[in-house]
């Protein structure tokens, strides 16, 4: 079988990152760039026609629109030639999750979509990239891995985008899934998958949006009052996302204020700040017009909440199945 020839879009983050020193804690992220980088990624004797692509060169907290829409065009360009197998994007680990979601619904899973990341700078005792790399490059060369969705390989686990947090803020193994903890496990010479592909044929499930409507994301802590909440809704706002307590609870007057903003028309999402589990409807919704964003985090709900309110859908139930994954 001939190698793949995959396409590399990189954007940065600390798997590009250099700190000076093997063993310093902090580093900047996004300084090597990927034609430096694939003539590191030369040496692995990787079976695979790597081509790079520089799309920006920053730490994933600076990510935004200007970075997101260049890259969803370049990975639709590399979808469309019929040359390409597959596509890796090198990402900062502090948004992957938020982009590998927001890629997965604006894409079709037609070939495998990869994003990859490191929690150590190349300069590292210990750096991750090189190994979390050339798993990336094992699962897009793998036919199988199309008609999955967007996925994300670190610590030798690919996760679906769906599921996929990070859950650390340092160590090698800090991302999981939830519900799906995992959907294959990956080295360079080995790929397991768990299961066949779940969107096989399925074209994008949202039109790109160059820009994406205003959804603000409330955080509940004790002694939260409408007034706090009042002053993060502005009049550019346009849907709102709880990041409650427990099962996306809040404070009574929170709750009496958003009633309100439902009923003129601003959509309201209860999370959970939990870092796992499903938020499930409860008998208050249909009457306050809320919508429970199951298994979906903080982010993740307000990324899709987006797309959904770009689209024109604001009755509820729409938005409710959509985030039951409908």
């Amino acid at each position: 079988m001939a190698a793949p020839n995959l396409r590399i879009l990189a954007t940065g983050g600390t798997i590009a990152g250099i700190a000076g020193s093997a063993i310093a804690n902090d580093y900047r992220s996004g300084e090597i760039g990927i034609e430096e980088y694939l003539e590191q990624v030369g040496a692995l004797g990787l079976d695979a026609h790597l081509t790079g692509h520089q799309i920006a060169n920053i730490d994933s907290s600076d990510i935004a629109g200007s970075v997101w829409n260049p890259l969803h065009a370049a990975i639709m360009e590399a979808l469309a030639d019929a040359d390409c197998g597959g596509v890796i994007v090198t990402h900062g680990t502090d948004t992957l999750e938020e982009t590998a979601f927001l890629l997965d619904l604006t894409l079709p899973a037609t070939k495998p979509v990869v994003l990859v990341g490191a929690m150590r700078p190349a300069d590292a005792v210990g750096y991750d990239g090189l190994r979390n790399f050339a798993n990336a490059v094992r699962v897009a060369g793998d036919a199988d891995a199309a008609g999955r969705g967007v996925l994300v390989v670190m610590g030798d686990r690919v996760f679906g985008a769906r599921d996929v947090t990070k859950v650390r803020t340092r160590g090698a193994d800090a991302f999981r899934g939830f519900p799906r903890e995992s959907v294959g496990l990956v080295t360079p010479s080995s790929l397991e998958w768990f299961g066949a592909p779940w969107r096989s044929g399925r074209e994008a499930s949202f039109a790109w949006h160059e820009t994406l409507p205003e959804v603000a994301v409330v955080y509940v802590h004790a002694g939260l009052t409408a007034e706090q909440v009042v002053r993060q809704i502005g009049s550019s706002t346009h849907g709102v996302v709880l990041a409650g307590v427990g099962e996306g609870n809040m404070p009574e007057a929170v709750r009496a204020l958003l009633i309100e903003r439902r009923a003129d028309g601003l959509p309201v999402v209860r999370a959970s700040r939990a870092g796992e589990g499903l938020v499930d409807r409860e008998a208050e919704d249909d009457a306050n017009g809320f919508v429970a964003a199951r298994a979906l985090n903080p982010q993740k709900a307000r990324i899709l909440l987006q797309l959904l309110i770009a689209e024109g859908v604001e009755d509820p139930s729409a938005i409710q199945q959509a985030f039951d994954g409908g």
